[in-house]
């Protein structure tokens, strides 16, 4: 489904700054995983999703999705096929509009429909019943201004807004960090509920161990650019966060182990 090959990314190319940061990355994905990935700050992980999005060029290598070859695609095409959750809940919603207004968009990706038609009364109802679904009281909200919204709420509507056109692949980008513990394990719910209901391939940075473990059906490990460890099935079921930790010493390095945020138990 999603087919990365030779993948090289550097940055301050020819200056005493230059820095590889992702070095040759190979990685098949099948339709319908739900990977997680981890690895400690300056593993690779946002520029990684960067690449696939489109929002950086790669330096060499191959990006195949769904038999396409989206290398050279720009990032405002790629985004017809690709749905995307930021760490900052400000980042996937318009702040200014509202949340109808954000929905009928979200739903307009692709189309060519005037906003009258997005916002029709029918629509209208099955947005209602979309966001009565989250379970985040936001039903009785869609004329509130997404920027009068709890960073979970928000959180929750950019999810809905990603998958809402059912992409191809779903990319999230630490997109419970940004939220207290109580509220984070309410967006992965509405995480696994969401990409469960279409069998959504999707692929998820995390620093929560616990998320990490708990779920997804395949968990990758980053380091330096590479994928150094893949596990999935029962393999990954049977994983701790303990286990990960070890596992960082093994395929990382003892400096891993001082990124605190990479701890989150």
């Amino acid at each position: 489904m999603l087919q990365i090959k030779g993948l090289y990314k550097s940055f301050s190319v020819g200056t005493p700054l230059e820095n590889r940061v992702i070095n040759g990355l190979d990685i098949d994905i099948r339709q319908g995983e739900f990977a997680t990935i981890i690895g400690s700050n300056g593993a690779g992980k946002s520029t990684f999703l960067n690449l696939i999005a489109g929002t950086l060029d790669a330096d060499e290598g191959t990006i195949v999705l769904d038999g396409q070859d989206i290398t050279d695609v720009k990032a405002f095409r790629r985004a017809n096929n690709i749905g995307r959750v930021h760490q900052d809940p400000k980042m996937s919603v318009a702040s200014s509009m509202t949340l109808l207004e954000n929905l009928s968009l979200a739903d307009a990706k692709g189309e060519s429909l005037s906003l009258r038609k997005a916002v029709s009364q029918e629509r209208i109802e099955g947005y209602r019943e979309r966001l009565k679904s989250l379970e985040l009281g936001l039903e009785d909200k869609l004329y509130t201004k997404m920027g009068l919204l709890s960073g979970g709420q928000r959180q929750g509507v950019a999810l809905l807004m990603a998958v809402m056109k059912r992409p191809k692949l779903l990319l999230l980008d630490e997109h419970t960090a940004a939220l207290d513990p109580k509220t984070s394990e309410i967006i992965m719910r509405i995480t696994d509920k969401l990409v469960e209901e279409d069998s959504i391939t999707t692929l998820m940075i995390t620093h929560n161990l616990k998320h990490a473990v708990q779920h997804g059906t395949r968990l990758l490990m980053m380091h330096e650019g590479k994928i150094v460890f893949d596990v999935s099935g029962e393999e990954k079921s049977k994983l701790t966060s303990k286990d990960l930790i070890e596992l960082f010493r093994k395929n990382a390095n003892e400096d891993a182990m001082e990124d605190r945020s990479l701890l989150s138990l």
